[in-house]
């Protein structure tokens, strides 16, 4: 699958947003499978007919099974002074999470510890510091419940591997589909419901402040939970 004008949130001569499909690798890993770094290239090649192909900085991931926002620079410069924002934790992200069970509080700040099991590819969490972690922070406030479901708005404030999944799990909470993190069955579209909901920054070449949002998931679960964001 490609992108499309659809698939794009924002762009300007030095970034370009896309709203990112669940199941989609943001670069290419074992599994060959296309990427969107690619699928990016693809579509600005097309869009301003470059014989060389486009220029395509990748700044942040997502994890394969989560969806949403994720921003591309487009020039070097861009890529740079982007890299520094993200660094620098200049850049205020947002997701979206639905969870079964009940969380303990209606909004609290989780920290822990996280430690990566590289052989199982899993980020296992503790509430004590741990001998080779990494310290993890996140806020997180119940939007509401739909269903038996609790939709969360969750403002991770470090950005370690699966820290959402991993913080989420280790509260009582795994999110809907992640049978990775505790979650009774996995979805047959080997998706989770996380979304990246939004990024905001002040651009580092324009100076303006930006808010990108990136609309759920059309798939016959998540925009019913559109009627708790309104």
């Amino acid at each position: 699958m490609n992108i499309t004008d659809k698939d794009v949130i924002y762009e300007d001569n030095h970034y370009i947003a896309i709203n990112k499909r669940a199941g989609d690798i943001v670069q290419v890993d074992d599994t060959g499978d296309k990427s969107l770094e690619d699928m990016v290239n693809v579509y600005l090649t097309a869009k301003y007919q470059k014989p060389n192909g486009a220029f395509v900085g990748v700044i942040h991931r997502l994890d394969r099974p989560v969806s949403g926002m994720i921003l591309f620079a487009k020039t070097s410069k861009g890529l740079d002074r982007m890299n520094r924002l993200f660094h620098d934790r200049k850049v205020s992200k947002t997701y979206l999470a639905i969870v079964r069970n009940r969380p303990p509080k209606d909004k609290d700040t989780l920290k822990n510890w996280l430690l990566r099991d590289r052989k199982k590819m899993v980020t296992k969490a503790y509430d004590r510091e741990v001998k080779g972690g990494s310290f993890a922070q996140l806020d997180y406030e119940v939007i509401g419940v739909l269903d038996g479901y609790y939709l969360l708005q969750v403002a991770p404030m470090t950005g370690r591997t699966h820290q959402i999944r991993a913080q989420l799990a280790y509260m009582g909470c795994p999110i809907v589909g992640d049978n990775k993190y505790g979650y009774p069955r996995g979805s047959l579209r080997r998706t989770i419901c996380l979304h990246s909901r939004s990024l905001e920054f002040v651009h580092p070449i324009k100076d303006e402040k930006l808010k990108l949002t990136a609309k759920l998931p059309v798939d016959g679960f998540w925009e019913r939970f559109n009627a708790l964001l309104r």
